[in-house]
């Protein structure tokens, strides 16, 4: 089993900067994929980016590329999701994902086996 505890979010004005955290605990395996996730009120659930425990298979959303930058540590086991350049669509609930087909960070989708409380972000304009 594993856990994942997501911090970081909170308010700032449009044009500002954010780092979310993601730390897993319990049981992972050598290799893994990792995921961020958003979700605003009213809309449907939204892969932001993602990539391997071991640093590939970096994905990222058309609407964040170039203003955000996924990494992780894996000595610490810890996500980092450093979102630069914020606008107010980036308003939303996020969540880190995690699960241990690593294939999923190539493949795409959402059915990750353990996901983070959330936490939110809110940017104002």
């Amino acid at each position: 089993q594993v856990q994942l505890v997501e911090s970081g979010g909170g308010s700032v004005q449009a044009g500002g900067s954010l780092r979310l955290s993601c730390v897993a605990s319990g049981s992972t395996s050598s290799t893994y994929c990792m995921g961020w996730f958003r979700q605003a009120p009213g809309k449907a659930r939204e892969g932001v980016a993602r990539m391997t425990n071991t640093g590939s298979g970096t994905t990222y959303a058309e609407s964040v590329k170039g203003r955000f930058t996924i990494s992780h540590d894996n000595a610490k086991k810890t996500s980092y999701l450093q979102m630069n350049s914020l606008k107010p669509e980036d308003t939303a609930v996020y969540f880190c994902a995690a699960d241990v087909r690593a294939s999923l960070c190539y493949t795409g989708g959402d059915e990750y086996a353990y996901w983070g409380q959330g936490t939110q972000v809110t940017v104002s304009s």
